[in-house]
């Protein structure tokens, strides 16, 4: 089982210099690559493999135009070249669209890294080729006397932060589960009720939080003074983007990223806590979330939500725990289905928060219902 890993990194000028470096020679080397495979289409030739482009390496090097570079890692040129390959059988599957070149200003600022040659020394420093000793903040869990088989390392730079990604092949954890199972129901009034055993586990809306309110609030007030720094500096039909522009769209881009952390890190901490209760299986809905979005009232509170980063989490820890998970058919009414008799209320509505069943009379809350008739599914 490959887990991955992101790793903070704290790099020196000098050694910041060099990630540029190898940023502007992945894509030069991608759009060489994607130009001359291009110009052999047009010609008649044959499709360049990945091991046909990595021989074309070392010729353009030796041109007298491109000795620029050797100064950076041969193995991070070579990864592009199979990325390439990659995105050319993708398109070929039809399964992605035709690869594009790669632009200075739209295109993610990233390249990868000779896996096979980086190394964790501390749990404040990393190895990799070319930059040498670089400081960083390193995951507890990675113990750095283990020697680990990492893959497809990448680092990439993101809102003036450095960021290296690692994949590190780990043996499949499976404790000893208990043989009950769990229910969970995602909403927008709260995150998730969870229905477990005879307990009922609420996990409240973050995005009401007086955090996130405060947040949202700071974006509204930049995104307006934005706004109105572009009005006064058009000229006729064209908005100029000043430097006191750049500097605030920087700004905003900081505080997007921070509520999107601050999201993602509540449904890992809700998701990781639900886990260590080890049930037998785990029950989710199989929502229709682009349908969902198509209600104009409701489409941002759904969208703050994170539904679908919900059920992907609980999906692959519940791989990693050997728990099995199911999803419960679209169409199945969990929400309108008596928990105490069975009965179907098809006239419940989406204002009737909490269920009154006709046959027998029982109240309950609608989405603890809901959590108690996944716990239950056998479909």
């Amino acid at each position: 089982m490959i887990k991955t890993y992101k790793v903070r990194l704290y790099p020196t000028t000098e050694q910041e210099s060099q990630m540029r470096q190898h940023v502007g020679a992945c894509r030069y080397v991608w759009n060489y690559m994607l130009a001359k495979q291009q110009e052999l289409y047009k010609q008649g030739g044959k499709y360049l493999s990945a091991f046909s482009m990595i021989k074309l390496l070392p010729p353009l090097k030796n041109d007298g135009k491109h000795e620029w570079l050797y100064e950076v890692s041969a193995a991070s040129c070579q990864v592009v070249c199979r990325d390439l390959d990659k995105a050319y059988k993708e398109f070929f599957a039809k399964r992605k669209g035709f690869p594009r070149f790669k632009s200075r200003k739209r295109s993610s600022n990233s390249f990868p890294v000779c896996s096979n040659r980086l190394r964790i020394i501390s749990s404040r420093e990393v190895q990799v080729q070319k930059l040498g000793r670089v400081k960083c903040r390193i995951d507890n869990r990675l113990n750095s006397n283990v020697k680990y088989k990492i893959s497809n390392a990448r680092i990439s730079y993101k809102n003036n932060k450095w960021i290296m990604t690692v994949g590190v092949e780990s043996e499949s954890q499976a404790p000893e589960l208990t043989d009950k199972p769990m229910g969970i129901d995602l909403g927008v009034k709260d995150s998730a009720i969870v229905a477990f055993d005879s307990k009922k586990i609420v996990f409240p809306n973050i995005n009401k939080g007086r955090q996130i309110r405060l947040l949202k609030k700071r974006i509204e007030h930049l995104q307006r003074s934005i706004s109105r720094k572009y009005e006064a500096n058009k000229v006729g039909n064209k908005h100029n983007k000043t430097n006191n522009i750049e500097r605030c769209e920087t700004k905003l881009r900081k505080l997007y990223e921070r509520l999107s952390n601050i999201r993602t890190n509540y449904i890992h901490q809700s998701t990781s806590k639900l886990i260590k209760l080890l049930p037998r299986r785990v029950v989710m809905e199989d929502l229709n979330i682009s349908g969902m979005m198509k209600n104009k009232h409701l489409s941002k509170a759904i969208q703050e939500q994170c539904l679908h980063e919900w059920i992907r989490q609980m999906r692959y820890k519940c791989e990693w725990s050997g728990i099995e998970f199911v999803q419960a058919d679209r169409f199945y009414p969990s929400s309108k289905t008596c928990s105490n008799c069975g009965c179907v209320k098809r006239d419940l509505k989406l204002k009737d928060r909490t269920f009154v069943c006709d046959e027998c009379g029982f109240t309950i809350d609608r989405d603890y219902q809901a959590a108690l008739n996944l716990m239950r599914y056998e479909g």
